[in-house]
């Protein structure tokens, strides 16, 4: 499988590869991460990917992809329109949508779902990444929600105060739809970030969390 270099100019930061299985859940994963990786690799180029999303939540998810990405040296973003909450039982058609990509982008790393995850579209997303990019560099983020299925990730990206602070303000921008929902506050972002950053003495107190399955460290 791919490594992760100790060093930048050892195998730079070239084609991104973020899959989610709804319109919100890479922004609120991942998102600071993001965008620290288009702020110190300029040349990269982003495949984003959504799931499942229609009407309003598909507008959103575009949306807030334009907007996120705009740094990007390339992005594209492939929304799969398959209906939320039913992943596991549209196997098939999910199974052919991850081959596509297969076809469609070689990543030098890639941002999905944790595999414990308790919503079974993000546990479907989780498992077709690592059947499909078995040879790739994959971290998986975290999402906080109602189910409580927060673990101990090993992974953590350290986040500048103005980063952390911009990707709270996208998620409350940019969705909408779901900021009647109790736990889609400022609050519960921040705090996460917060949580993180002070397990592994981040700076600024502030950092994303991932869990690294399988890494090879290329010295």
């Amino acid at each position: 499988m791919r490594g992760l270099p100790l060093a930048a100019s050892q195998a730079p930061l070239r084609r991104l590869l973020v899959i989610g299985a709804h319109s919100d859940d890479a922004e609120i994963g991942c998102g600071g991460t993001v965008l620290r990786i288009l702020a110190e690799h300029p040349g990269v180029a982003v495949t984003w990917v959504v799931l499942a999303a229609a009407g309003e939540r598909e507008a959103e998810a575009r949306a807030s992809a334009e907007a996120l990405l705009a740094d990007a040296a390339e992005a594209r973003v492939i929304v799969g329109g398959l209906r939320d909450g039913f992943l596991p039982y549209l196997g098939p058609v999910t199974k052919d949508l991850f081959e596509e990509l297969k076809a469609q982008v070689d990543p030098d790393l890639v941002l999905t779902h944790q595999r414990n995850d308790l919503h079974q579209d993000h546990r479907v997303a989780c498992e077709l990444t690592w059947n499909t990019f078995r040879d790739h560099l994959i971290l998986e983020y975290e999402i906080p929600k109602w189910d409580g299925d927060l673990g101990a990730p090993n992974v953590f990206v350290p986040l500048p105060g103005d980063l952390a602070s911009r990707k709270v303000d996208h998620l409350m921008n940019h969705f909408a739809s779901q900021r009647s929902k109790r736990w889609f506050t400022r609050d519960v972002f921040q705090g996460l970030m917060r949580l993180r950053g002070m397990e592994c003495a981040s700076d600024t107190g502030l950092a994303e969390a991932f869990y690294g399955r399988k890494l090879t460290l290329l010295p």
